[in-house]
């Protein structure tokens, strides 16, 4: 780790010596900042315009987050990405302001959170500091010695319990006693020291800046609560939201001076570790405070000391700037709910960048970004593709000196690898598919000579072409138990190479493409010959249950053939081992084999239980909560939603094919199913099929949407092509 950090330092102290890319700003702060953990600084400018312009963009970066007024009005709630576009690079934001400035005087306040410490989504730079830069002709708005900074001492560390070593950020104290009223107004008349220039714009410790490549978030603003109730002792409100959301508590509240009003969440503790709080130290009389650092969970709980009266309480929700324009439905209202709280958790699960879970982690595990960018297509307005986008950039660009890529990233105290993640990641279900989906390989050339190297210099084949198994740093296939890793290792590895071949052939690459056809060729070869019994895919050696998630990878990958499908169905039909992480696959192996009635039935049977659970919104990390579910059991985990893609995918049929869904065919596996529609929102506009079944026949209603294509069904045999437009036909249960 020290010779990690040393490198960070030369890279850094490279940076600082190279052209600016036209930066004129400086990093700032104030010489009373020591940038310690969870450090608050508010900066002011005064800056004079003559004639303001139809446009300006200012860039704007902070280590951690900043919140930006001008004259008085809010312009960017939770500015800022954490940090980590690269272990030696920080995010700057494009903000348009000149829809705010005015002819003459303009008052700018900022307020810059610092985390002050790394986590499993973010990489510390270890220095508390702002840059702002806003210029045109006439104009220069830059960060330097002219702005005001001062450390903002009413904004404090709680004492213990304080969140888990895997989240970057603190608990949050708000002591009113010490509030600078109005300091982000203009005709504040208090006292403010210059600002202290600490390096210049790409030099040490921030490195590279990197234009944020996705949106400003989505911003409610402050709403009343669902439902709002006393505890029977009156000292807590329990106040209901909408459903399970990333949000900021507010209060208003009337009271004495030094009460401490506690805020948390119903998911304080989700995943079995402690999350992020707040507390709120009051001043005498009337007051209102909203707590920046984001929470999420069903409720929002005030514990109230006596002798507050509180006058008001409000949340404001945020989160990625995009649209639930997806959608799914049928005749079951089972299936129904599951799309819907599949939709919500991966909502949920989308920030800074897709996460594991928004409570106990916030990371950017790639197993579980895999699956939420797959969901992502089918639920929500094709902003959503920019989020993978990132991620896969970051993925690559921590690849570490020995060739290992590793999640999650960024990270400041993480570095471990899980094998079958990473090669599900750069593969057919991870880059592949956020390629042919969204239609955008822009970066592939980027990322191909990182990902060739992954594949061909760090795993290695045997004699017979198959892939030889690596622990990694961490061994992990799946939560759960009878996990068959050498089958499921060759399973991924094919995969990867199967992406692999078509980036090189997209790049002019036929070497490579050539040598991954002979690579693919021989594990296709030998696979059977050591990993098939007769009734199962094991590996030699292997002693445990017959691995459910090994049958449905070969499946999917291409590697069983279809012969062997009507064994391989009753082996899933019987065999239940899989976490909801994998259970996708096995699914998804299931109408494969044309199974949809088998597939339908085992969604029901394997998340029942999870739906059970009413009074939740989202979906979980386990089959069950806690203890009673895997790996710390939070509540809100996007891997679980497979059954979102499947159901709009494989039950409705609309799958791409030629990148972005510029042509996609139409080929429902309905099963039992009587009725169902669904809705895809592409960079064409919206696909949308509605399915009535009745015997042996589909009466279908589909819309194509301008400039693209569509292929349906006709018989076994032939296939039929759409233009735009909106058509209703009768295509047969194949």
């Amino acid at each position: 780790m020290k010779h990690y950090f040393l490198l960070l330092l030369l890279i850094g102290c490279f940076a600082s010596g190279r052209a600016e890319s036209g930066w004129k700003a400086h990093w700032i702060n104030t010489e009373r900042c020591q940038s310690t953990t969870n450090t608050w600084l508010a900066f002011r400018k005064t800056v004079r315009i003559d004639k303001v312009p139809q446009t300006l963009t200012a860039r704007i970066a902070a280590d951690s987050k900043y919140w930006l007024w001008i004259n008085g009005r809010l312009v960017v709630f939770e500015g800022g990405l954490k940090r980590g576009p690269s272990p030696y690079g920080t995010y700057y934001d494009p903000v348009e302001i000149a829809p705010y400035l005015q002819n003459g005087e303009n008052t700018i306040a900022v307020l810059v959170w610092h985390f002050g410490k790394s986590g499993f989504s973010h990489m510390n730079s270890g220095l508390a500091a702002l840059l702002f830069e806003a210029t045109a002709p006439g104009i220069e708005i830059v960060s330097d010695k002219s702005w005001q900074c001062i450390v903002y001492d009413a904004y404090q560390s709680t004492e213990a319990p304080h969140p888990n070593f895997r989240l970057p950020e603190s608990n949050i104290r708000f002591d009113a006693r010490m509030e600078m009223s109005g300091w982000n107004l203009p005709g504040y008349t208090g006292s403010m020291p210059n600002a202290e220039i600490v390096s210049s714009a790409e030099g040490a410790p921030f490195g590279k800046l990197v234009r944020r490549p996705i949106p400003l978030w989505k911003d409610s603003g402050l709403k009343p609560y669902v439902d709002v109730r006393r505890s029977a002792a009156g000292d807590t409100l329990y106040c209901r939201l909408p459903y399970n959301s990333q949000v900021t508590p507010y209060l208003k509240v009337e009271a004495p001076a030094g009460k401490v009003i506690h805020i948390r969440t119903d998911n304080y503790e989700g995943g079995s570790q402690y999350n992020v709080r707040a507390e709120y130290i009051t001043r005498d009389g009337v007051q209102e405070y909203e707590n920046y650092g984001w929470m999420n969970g069903h409720e929002m709980q005030y514990i109230l000391p006596e002798g507050v009266k509180v006058l008001d309480v409000k949340f404001r929700e945020t989160g990625y700037d995009t649209e639930f324009t997806g959608s799914f439905s049928c005749n079951d209202p089972f299936m129904n709910e599951l799309w819907k709280r599949s939709a919500r958790t991966l909502y949920i699960t989308m920030r800074d960048s897709y996460m594991d879970c928004p409570d106990r982690e916030r990371a950017q595990w790639w197993g579980d970004e895999v699956n939420e960018l797959g969901e992502a297509f089918y639920a929500l307005s094709p902003s959503s593709h920019k989020l993978a986008l990132k991620g896969i950039h970051e993925l690559m660009n921590w690849q570490r000196e020995d060739g290992v890529i590793f999640a999650p990233v960024p990270a400041g105290n993480w570095r471990k690898e899980l094998p079958l993640q990473m090669l599900a990641s750069v593969g057919w279900y991870g880059f592949y598919t956020q390629y042919y989906y969204s239609g955008d390989s822009s970066f592939v050339a980027d990322v191909y000579d990182r990902m060739h190297r992954y594949l061909h210099e760090v795993w290695q084949v045997d004699k017979s072409g198959l892939v030889i198994g690596r622990g990694g740093d961490w061994s992990w296939g799946d939560w759960g138990e009878n996990i068959d890793m050498d089958v499921l290792a060759n399973c991924w590895y094919y995969l990867a190479l199967k992406a692999e071949k078509a980036f090189a052939l997209q790049l002019g690459k036929t070497a490579d493409a050539e040598e991954n056809s002979r690579m693919m060729y021989s594990i296709e070869k030998c696979f059977d010959t050591k990993f098939w019994t007769g009734s199962d895919y094991r590996s030699p050696g292997y002693k445990g249950e017959t691995d459910d998630r090994a049958q449905a990878m070969a499946v999917v990958s291409g590697l069983a053939s279809a012969d062997k499908y009507p064994i391989l169905a009753k082996v899933l039909k019987k065999e239940h081992h899989a976490s909801p992480y994998m259970e996708k696959y096995v699914l998804e192996a299931l109408f494969q084999m044309n199974e949809p009635t088998l597939a339908l039935e085992r969604i029901k049977q394997r998340y029942t239980r999870m739906m059970n659970y009413t009074e939740y919104t989202t979906l979980f990390e386990g089959w069950g909560i806690g203890s009673d579910g895997f790996g710390g059991g939070t509540i809100n985990h996007a891997w679980s939603g497979g059954p979102l893609t499947l159901l709009s995918q494989k039950v409705c049929g609309i799958e791409p094919t030629s990148p972005g869904f510029r042509s996609f065919k139409v080929c429902p596996q309905m099963g039992t199913l009587t009725d169902a529609s669904a809705t895809v929102d592409t960079h064409f506009g919206k696909i949308e099929v509605s399915l009535k079944r009745k015997g042996k026949k589909i009466q279908v209603v589909l819309s194509v949407p301008e400039g693209t294509t569509a292929e349906v069904p006709v018989s076994k045999n032939r296939m039929e092509r759409l233009e735009s437009g909106k058509h209703s036909f009768v295509i047969p249960v194949l």
